[in-house]
């Protein structure tokens, strides 16, 4: 809720009249006192407690909508689930904050919040005074690695140091249980006191140093009434270190059955945990693997052609247009188009295909790929973060940061967890100390308790598996530009294909012509010349085909359907059935011609000359290879398969048949696509879309998971929520494969996480005791918490040995040759 002088920037303002217009939207709402814009720097100033989503609506409205910016934290010393939620909930506090989401697995903060409303250093000193350090994350993944790099040798030096000093006293006091006559032999030589006043001082040094990063977080957080993972950790170790002292200093305050040290217990605790810390943040570090080799395929350096002559220079300098050279063997620095040179460039690393891909001047290539033999020279198309691979990078890093709905469980129950956890230690040791049979054994049953809890495994169980899983599908040629799709497309029932460039080639050729009282060259050269300014492939197909074009005289689309245009003084109509019959006009003697292009399987393009059917074109687009090993490995998944398309009815079934569809929704107009998903989704559930062009933009953002195949429009990609790099339609399978094995891997985790506390807490607690004199050792707590996590990171880095489905291609499929009509 903000509080009192809120600013942020409006945008759309373009005068005093827009600027008083925003303002009286801002005061309409209900708790805002004052409010005014300033059109000089486009900010608003609120007075008062509106919150920040009626703001954003009213201004939405009033069509000023108030500007969204975005900031990443880094945040050192969060150890479990609960430290994310107070991460969280201290940055949602932040006046103008609209939404913070914490990934515990890259130890970040995702907050989105009005522009201007508050700065990133402002942002990251609300985490610190909440207990947690915290900056500003720059782009440099190269200085957030050696962040950690850091992090994980300080972690190995104090885990040393720690196992040093605690070792002796583990032995002092375990030994004899293992070795006969060793107590014995301490008492003889030491003493009592001399070993218990040795244990004191390494069990000290353990606490003051090595494990002095739990009582700095844990106990300030324990004062303010909100404890973590460390102050649990801190309320057990400190629980034996004073009951031991106790025991050393004041023995007579204790019973006799009671008079006992328990150092070894505090020292082994320290140290056991931040074994599972190390493990922990190696673990994490593998986590981030596949952004690095990512980030690894970029090269520092290009040879670049400028004034006559060739130069190497960094990366960072080069421009739009620069000739890049690129010998044999090297790494390609940006994307462009290949000016010099033939060869086969090796995009494995970038679309998942293993089969290098022959290039030749006019082509596109890859910034990141490998060149082969040849020697290249290409002119850059896009340099810096406009590169694909630095748009991959970023989509795979915005998706390893999202939160999936799954998830949602165990942030309710960390809310409550830690206290909970405390309040039960404090339970049991009240419990056995009045009905139990000594004071130690209710200390030991209550630290146990304490230690043996772990929130830390349940806030590690999804992100974890989201970075590998991203990681590996960016690897396999699949991006997640939405982390949630993983949850949604694991919950599709049916996959939806456009087929245009999607199921086919995208590069329709003509086959036949047929005609009705004209020559066909002449027919050819007429609907060419009338299809010049068109996109659309099958006008790409007669134009390509037909030579001696002639502009026409007028031109008039119509949307779905085909064109109107005169050329050369004759009035044509150019189009589908649907087309001619809205006009009145008959197919004649070639409608045999047009049934029988259809039932082949291609695409029967009409052209009527001053009001009569002169020519049928038989157009047909190639299946792409693997469309048929596509569908048959959905089928195999239990998926039902539909195809939507503009063709006729007899082109859909045929094409459907060949391939194996299911559904089939044909004759549907670019408007009409969103509906058809909207109607396969009522019908069957789910539904997640496959397309590539604009006009499948709509249809992408209605269902469930939309999915773009990556050689198509940008318009189509920025509306979808996964990616396929290659533009092959078995990376569907691909990216299915990987959200199943995700999620799979995300429940076996929270099951884990959630067993493992639900069983052990109460065994800790000394349950089994009255009946099998059972009781966990607060030592062996301290090993299965620190277990618990690394079980989680384990788990999850399994994603990233996920191997890919087989893509086993069909044979390409023959269009059939339609003989033109007699």
């Amino acid at each position: 809720m903000p509080g009192t002088n809120l600013r942020f920037e409006v945008t759309n303002l373009s005068c005093g009249g827009c600027a008083g217009r925003a303002q009286k939207a801002l005061a309409a709402v209900p708790g805002v006192r004052d409010a005014s814009v300033n059109l000089a720097n486009r900010m608003a100033t609120i007075d008062g407690s509106a919150s920040v989503p009626a703001l954003r609506e009213a201004l939405q409205a009033a069509g000023y909508p108030a500007r969204s910016a975005r900031v990443t934290l880094a945040v050192d010393g969060m150890s479990c689930a609960s430290c994310a939620g107070r991460v969280e909930a201290a940055l949602k506090a932040v006046p103008g904050v609209i939404d913070a989401r914490v990934n515990l697995a890259t130890d970040t903060a995702e907050v989105t919040l009005l522009a201007g409303s508050a700065a990133p250093t402002d942002l990251a000193l609300v985490v610190t005074e909440a207990g947690y350090t915290a900056r500003p994350a720059g782009d440099d993944s190269a200085a957030r690695d050696a962040a950690k790099a850091t992090e994980q040798r300080a972690l190995r030096r104090d885990l040393i140091v720690a196992a040093a000093l605690t070792l002796p006293v583990f032995v002092i006091e375990m030994g004899g249980h293992v070795i006969p006559g060793f107590h014995a032999l301490i008492l003889s030589t030491l003493g009592q006191g001399t070993s218990w006043a040795v244990q004191f001082v390494l069990i000290t040094l353990v606490m003051v140093f090595p494990g002095r990063r739990f009582y700095r977080i844990g106990l300030p957080l324990l004062a303010k009434g909100a404890p973590d993972m460390n102050s649990l950790v801190a309320l057990g170790t400190l629980a034996a270190w004073g009951y031991s002292m106790v025991a050393l200093l004041l023995p007579n305050a204790l019973p006799d059955a009671s008079r006992a040290v328990y150092f070894e217990a505090a020292g082994v605790i320290v140290t056991l945990i931040l074994l599972g810390r190390f493990l922990e943040a190696r673990a994490k570090g593998r986590t981030g693997a596949a952004i690095r080799r990512l980030v690894g395929l970029r090269p520092t350096t290009a040879r670049v052609e400028r004034d006559g002559a060739i130069a190497e220079v960094p990366i960072d300098d080069l421009a739009l247009g620069d000739i890049v050279h690129v010998r044999p063997g090297e790494r390609i620095a940006v994307d462009g188009t290949l000016l010099t040179g033939t060869g086969y460039i090796d995009e494995s690393m970038i679309t998942g295909e293993p089969a290098p891909v022959a290039k030749a001047p006019g082509d596109a290539v890859v910034g990141g790929t490998v060149n082969g033999q040849g020697a290249l020279s290409l002119r850059a198309t896009a340099v810096g973060r406009d590169t694909m691979l630095a748009r991959i990078i970023a989509m795979v890093e915005q998706a390893q940061g999202a939160r999936l709905p799954i998830q949602a469980l165990a942030d309710k129950v960390v809310v409550w967890f830690v206290p909970a956890v405390i309040a039960a230690a404090a339970l049991t040791f009240a419990v056995w100390l009045a009905l139990g049979p000594s004071l130690a054994l209710a200390m030991v049953a209550g630290v146990s308790v304490l230690i043996i809890a772990c929130p830390c495994a349940m806030g590690l169980a999804t992100p974890t598996s989201i970075m590998v899983g991203t990681g590996r599908a960016a690897e396999l040629g699949v991006l997640f530009r939405k982390g949630d799709a993983l949850q949604r497309l694991d919950g599709a029932r049916l996959v939806a294909f456009d087929k245009t460039g999607t199921l086919t080639e995208g590069r329709p050729q003509l086959l036949t012509t047929a005609t009705d009282g004209m020559d066909a060259a002449q027919a050819l050269r007429l609907a060419a010349s009338a299809e010049q300014g068109s996109e659309h492939p099958v006008a790409r197909a007669l134009e390509q085909a037909a030579t001696d074009l002639v502009t026409p005289s007028q031109v008039e689309a119509i949307a779905g359907h085909g064109l109107r245009a005169t050329v050369e003084g004759r009035a044509l109509l150019i189009g589908n059935a649907r087309l001619m019959a809205r006009e009145g006009v008959a197919l004649g003697p070639l409608e045999a011609a047009h049934d029988e292009v259809a039932q082949a399987g291609q695409t029967p393009v009409l052209m009527a000359a001053d009001g009569r059917i002169a020519a049928v074109f038989a157009v047909a687009d190639r299946v792409k290879p693997g469309a048929r090993a596509a569908v048959q490995a959905l089928h195999a998944r239990g998926l039902t398969v539909a195809m939507i398309t503009g063709d006729t009815a007899a082109t859909a079934e045929a094409i459907a048949a060949e391939l194996g569809i299911d559904e089939v929704q044909a004759e549907v107009l670019p408007e009409g696509k969103l509906d058809a998903v909207k109607a396969l989704r009522a019908r069957f559930g789910p539904v997640a879309f496959v397309g590539d062009g604009i006009n499948d933009a709509p249809a992408l953002a209605e269902a469930d998971v939309g999915i773009a195949i990556g050689t198509g429009t940008d318009v189509a990609i920025e509306s979808a929520d996964v990616v396929l790099i290659s533009g092959e339609p078995g990376g569907v399978t691909e990216a299915i494969n990987v959200s199943t094995a995700v999620l799979r891997n995300i429940r076996q985790n929270l099951v884990w996480a959630f067993g493992y506390n639900v069983a052990l807490i109460p065994v800790a607690a000394g349950v089994l005791y009255p009946a099998f004199g059972i009781l966990l050792s607060p030592m062996l707590a301290a090993g299965a918490m620190a277990l618990s996590s690394v079980f989680v990171l384990s788990n999850a880095l399994r994603l990233r040995r996920l191997a890919p489905v087989s893509r086993a291609k069909s044979p390409p499929a023959r269009p059939l040759i339609v003989e033109p009509a007699q």
